[in-house]
C-alpha cells in the first residue's frame, strides 16, 4: 500500500470470508485488522438505517427522532466497524465495502460523522482517480418533471458556473441529455429515479419524454467526470458474480466519471435542495466531493430538523 498516496485519508477496507465480516484499516503507515462480526448482522442493521432514513425524510417526524437516528448510527457502527471505529476519525476517510454493504449512510456512523467520508469500489480505483488530470469543460444541468423545488434550485446552481448547459421545462429529453452529459466537466441531474433490482440495467431517471436507463448510459462517450445525482435511489445497486455492482454508478465509472454523489433511499425533494445549493457552494470553493458532502450534512445539523439531516445524511460521495 502506496502510504503516502492516501493524502491523508484514513482508509477501512471490509471483506466478507465464510459469512464473517474483517475490516481493515491503514492509518498513516499502521495496518490492523478486526474481525467485526457476522455479515448477516450487518446487513440487517443497514437496512434498518435505510427505512429510518425513509421514514424520517417522507413522514412525520416523531419525538425525539434525532435521537433515534443518533441510536441507529451506533448500532450500524457496531456491525459494520466494531473495534476497527477506534482507529478512525480526525482525518477524513476512505470506504472500501463489499458489494452487499455499498448502500449504506456512512456519515450516520458516530465515528466517522465528524469528518469527510468517501466511497470506492477499491483503494487501486481511488487512486487511479487521483492521478488523472482534471478535466476542461462544460457544466451541464438536467431537471426532469414533476420537480418545480429542483428546477428553481438547479437554476440557482447552474448561475454559478460559466455558460451552463441548462435543459429543463420539456426540454430534457433523454437524447437532449445524452447530448448535455457527454465529455462534461461536472454535471448535476435533478429527476425522480427507480431502481430495478430485477433488472439494473434497466433502473432509470425519468426525464421529459421518458426514462433514461443504464442502458443508455453506455452510449455516452465520455461520462461526465463530476457528477451530482439529486434523484430517489440513485446510489443504489444490485450486487452480481465477483463481487460487482451493476446500478447507475457502476455503469458511469468504466467511462470516465472520477466523483459522484447520490442518494441510497427515496429523498425528500424539498429538504434536498439546499443540501445540493450548500455542496455545489463548497465544491466551487474548491473541496473535494467528500469535503463538500461534509459541510452540506453539517449545516443541516446545524439546523436540528430531523427531516433536513435524514435527507442530507441520504447522500454518499463515490469515487475520488
Amino acid at each position: 500500500m502506496p502510504f503516502d498516496r492516501l493524502a491523508g485519508h484514513h482508509l477501512v477496507e471490509l471483506t466478507v470470508v465464510d459469512g464473517v465480516l474483517y475490516a481493515v484499516t491503514v492509518t498513516g503507515r499502521r495496518v490492523r485488522m478486526y474481525e467485526v462480526g457476522a455479515e448477516a448482522d450487518a446487513v440487517r442493521e443497514v437496512e434498518l438505517a435505510r427505512s429510518l432514513l425513509r421514514r424520517l425524510a417522507h413522514g412525520r417526524p416523531p419525538p425525539r427522532a434525532l435521537e433515534t437516528l443518533a441510536r441507529a448510527g451506533t448500532a450500524l457502527e457496531r456491525a459494520l466497524l466494531g473495534p476497527a471505529a477506534t482507529d478512525l476519525g480526525g482525518a477524513p476517510v476512505l470506504v472500501v465495502p463489499p458489494a452487499r454493504l455499498h448502500a449504506v449512510p456512512w456519515s450516520l456512523l458516530p465515528a466517522i460523522r465528524a469528518t469527510p467520508v468517501t466511497v470506492a469500489p477499491s483503494a487501486a480505483t481511488w487512486l487511479r482517480a487521483g492521478g488523472a488530470t482534471p478535466r476542461r469543460g462544460h457544466a451541464a444541468f438536467v431537471v426532469g418533471p414533476g420537480l418545480a423545488g429542483s428546477a428553481a434550485e438547479v437554476k440557482r446552481i447552474a448561475d454559478g458556473y460559466p455558460d451552463p448547459i441548462v435543459l429543463g421545462d420539456g426540454r430534457a429529453t433523454a437524447e437532449a441529455a445524452l447530448a448535455a452529459l457527454d465529455g462534461a466537466a461536472i454535471a448535476h441531474v435533478a429527476a425522480h429515479g427507480v431502481f430495478r433490482a430485477d433488472n439494473p440495467l434497466f433502473s432509470a431517471l425519468s426525464l421529459d419524454d421518458g426514462p433514461l436507463t443504464v442502458y443508455d448510459l453506455g452510449r455516452l462517450r465520455r461520462a461526465p467526470a463530476r457528477l451530482v445525482l439529486s434523484s430517489c435511489e440513485s446510489g443504489v445497486a444490485a450486487e452480481v458474480a465477483a463481487d460487482e455492482l451493476l446500478g447507475m454508478v457502476s455503469a458511469l465509472v468504466p467511462l470516465g466519471t472520477a466523483s459522484i454523489l447520490a442518494s441510497i433511499v427515496p429523498v425528500n425533494d424539498a429538504a434536498t435542495a439546499p443540501v445540493m445549493v450548500g455542496f455545489h457552494e463548497r465544491l466551487q470553493a474548491g473541496l473535494t466531493f467528500g469535503a463538500a458532502l461534509h459541510g452540506a450534512q453539517a449545516a443541516a445539523e446545524t439546523d436540528g430538523d430531523p427531516v433536513a439531516v435524514a435527507t442530507a445524511l441520504s447522500f454518499v460521495a463515490l469515487g475520488r
